[in-house]
């Protein structure tokens, strides 16, 4: 799930309106709008943290990516958990291969 939609599912979630996340974060209420809508996608880490209480959630839930969310997918979870076990030069190894697999074209 994208921040976008993230933050507006949690808006909507603790029934507030734009004007009230605004106001509680201290940002403006049409900054707040162009991060629902994806017209502003890099947000500070404070932003992010402000964003994160109003919400009640952890920043790592904000940004989609808490392995202990409900909505993960159980195998990336595992996969995760193996990651951490590796050492940091197996783990650019992996990044690598993800950073590939991404970027070349589908199939079909």
């Amino acid at each position: 799930m994208s921040l976008a939609s993230k933050i507006k599912e949690l808006r909507v979630k603790k029934k507030k309106s734009l004007q009230d996340v605004a106001d509680e974060v201290g940002a403006s209420k049409a900054h707040i709008w162009d991060l629902e809508t994806g017209k502003s996608s890099n947000p500070s880490i404070e932003l992010l943290t402000k964003l994160a209480k109003c919400f009640g959630v952890s920043v790592a839930e904000m940004i989609g990516e808490n392995p202990a969310a409900k909505d993960v997918d159980p195998q990336v979870v595992a996969m995760y958990r193996e990651l951490k076990e590796l050492s940091p030069a197996d783990r650019q190894a992996i990044q690598v291969m993800m950073d590939h697999l991404k970027t070349r074209k589908p199939k079909g």
